[in-house]
């Protein structure tokens, strides 16, 4: 079963009434709720930026698959040791979902090497329709041609990423801005998705189709293939020697 861990800052919900009163469990709490019966995975691991290390010590990441990651207003305070931390496991192989506002992390930002927290954004419960782009990717499985969230943030272009390696989903706000809102990245052996719908002040990550997007991509992302790679100074093995060392090397001894 793969192994998931979810990162979430954890300060609206017990800060703010509002958001308190949609997620009285933190949003990790819904999200956890979900893929612990979901059936493919490990009950979800939690960290929180409270916690020592932000709860994503060294034994933490060696033992995640795929880490989500949600945070929004205290980027700046999760340690750089930790976000270098994050960026190699990513490297090795571990997955990376990037949830909404985490486009401005610092794992995120490091992954992308861009200025990816710029974006255009609004807070005025718009109308979301998000559009499957690429109907063939394992992501979008069992999504229609789109879905509708009646209220969410509003995100617009330009935002600053790279090419993404598949557009999975574009997002149209009925204000009239629109979003590459689904995006893969790789990253080395590691495997990036990031996804923009669920802000906090919205029930976002309760809607089924949300769901199944988040958990169609975390068995996108796992990858238990990823090996060690061996890179510097190989020397050559005996059997792989030219035959014609020996006379090569003859010629430069006499």
């Amino acid at each position: 079963m793969i192994r998931v861990t979810m990162y979430n800052e954890f300060y609206h919900e017990q800060t703010k009434e509002n958001v308190k009163a949609i997620y009285p469990n933190g949003m990790h709490g819904a999200i956890k709720e979900f893929l612990d019966a979901e059936g493919s995975f490990e009950p979800m691991r939690v960290a929180t930026l409270e916690m020592p290390e932000h709860g994503l010590t060294q034994e933490v990441l060696d033992n995640t698959d795929v880490l989500l990651w949600w945070g929004h207003v205290k980027h700046e305070e999760v340690s750089d040791e930790v976000a270098e931390r994050v960026v190699r496991r990513v490297k090795e192989g571990m997955g990376f979902i990037g949830l909404h506002s985490a486009h401005a992390s610092k794992p995120f930002r490091k992954l992308m090497g861009t200025s990816s927290d710029l974006l255009r954004w609004r807070e005025s419960a718009d109308l979301a329709r998000v559009w499957v782009i690429d109907y063939a990717h394992p992501i979008a499985e069992g999504i229609g041609d789109y879905f509708e969230l009646e209220a969410e943030e509003t995100y617009g272009e330009h935002f600053c990423i790279p090419q993404p390696d598949d557009l999975v989903f574009v997002t149209w706000f009925s204000g009239g801005e629109v979003f590459r809102s689904g995006c893969t990245f790789h990253r080395e052996q590691g495997r990036i998705f990031y996804f923009q719908p669920g802000h906090e002040t919205f029930p976002t990550y309760y809607n089924e189709n949300v769901r199944r997007v988040i958990a169609n991509a975390i068995k996108w992302a796992y990858n238990p293939g990823a090996r060690k790679i061996v890179t510097g100074h190989v020397p050559v093995k005996p059997n792989v020697l030219s035959p014609f060392r020996d006379k090569l090397e003859a010629n430069f001894t006499k």
